[in-house]
Formats: structure tokens, C-alpha cells, sequence
């Protein structure tokens, strides 16, 4: 019982931090004495807004990697829509030099807290990041949940390599 709590706790969070999120990042206009509006007629247009979905590096210029905070990179970068692509960058393993890292799909809030990955879907792994990168195609309305599961998680949970998105609809002009 108290589990299930916990999760709908988190859920209802997590749902919250994200409608706030994104009401945050708009372009609000109200009244009569707007003096940005074009000339064309009509309210000016938020400079935010994207015409199509974007290709977004994971981690930004730090790409997939060990001790950087994902859950607030994902929350200063969002929002995120519906066919954004997220690009996760990382080195491939060579001789024990390079920590190897990959990228998994997880089932539930309750996974992604305690990064639990028995029911995960690996849909990177370790030499999938080079080069440009993996892409992964946000194609549904749903919380994704993302985490590296190298050393059973322990980059997951001591390194902070998790995060979640949950793609919102693009707004029609």
C-alpha cells in the first residue's frame, strides 16, 4: 500500500513539475497596451516557439555521462514535444579507459525512483553513442523514463544518470 502511495505521489509530481514547467516557458501577453505586435496585425508569436521538432543533445555540450544532474538538465531545457528527437552522446568503450555507458527505457515512476532496471528495455548500448550519437523519436503522448544502466544501475543512482520527459503537443498558430 505504501508503495503504490509513493508512486502516485511521485506520478502527481512529477505531472505538476511538468505542466509548471512548461507554463513557465510561455510567452503570456494580456491587455490592450501590448506594443510588440507586428505589422501585419495579430499577437506577436513566443520567439520559444519551434516550428517542428527539434534534435536535442542529451546533457547538452556535456553529452551521457557520470555525475551530471539529467532530471535538472531535463527540466531547464523542456519543454519537450511529440517527435522531438533526443540525441544521447557518448564514447564507446576502449581498453578500460573510457567508463561505458548506455541508455535504458524505464517501465514506471517506481523504477525510475529507485532505478530498478529488471523490467527495462535496453534501447542503447555502450557503442551506440558514438559518432553522432543515438536518436530516440518521443512518437507518443507518455512519460518517457531514461537511465544508464551500466554497473546494475550504480550510474543510475550514485551518478544521477537518469531523467524522464513527457512530450507535450506542439501548439497550433
Amino acid at each position: 500500500m505504501g508503495g503504490s502511495t509513493f508512486s502516485l505521489s511521485l506520478i502527481l509530481m512529477l505531472t505538476a513539475s511538468m505542466f509548471a514547467t512548461n507554463m513557465a516557458n510561455k510567452d503570456w501577453h494580456f491587455g490592450f497596451n501590448y506594443t510588440n505586435w507586428s505589422f501585419k496585425g495579430g499577437p506577436p508569436q513566443s520567439q520559444n516557439d519551434t516550428p517542428g521538432p527539434r534534435k536535442i543533445v542529451v546533457g547538452g555540450s556535456k553529452n551521457w555521462q557520470l555525475n551530471f544532474n539529467y532530471t535538472d538538465w531535463a527540466l531547464k531545457n523542456g519543454p519537450f514535444y511529440l517527435n522531438d528527437t533526443l540525441v544521447f552522446k557518448y564514447d564507446p568503450p576502449t581498453n578500460d579507459s573510457i567508463i561505458p555507458h548506455s541508455v535504458y527505457l524505464l517501465p514506471n515512476p517506481g523504477s525510475f525512483s529507485t532505478c530498478d532496471l529488471r523490467r527495462a528495455t535496453m534501447v542503447a548500448n555502450v557503442t551506440q553513442g558514438g559518432g553522432e550519437g543515438f536518436e530516440f523519436v518521443l512518437k507518443k503522448w507518455q512519460p518517457y523514463y531514461f537511465a544508464c544502466g551500466e554497473r546494475d544501475g550504480y550510474h543510475c543512482n550514485a551518478g544521477q544518470m537518469k531523467f524522464f520527459v513527457m512530450p507535450l503537443f506542439h501548439q497550433w498558430h
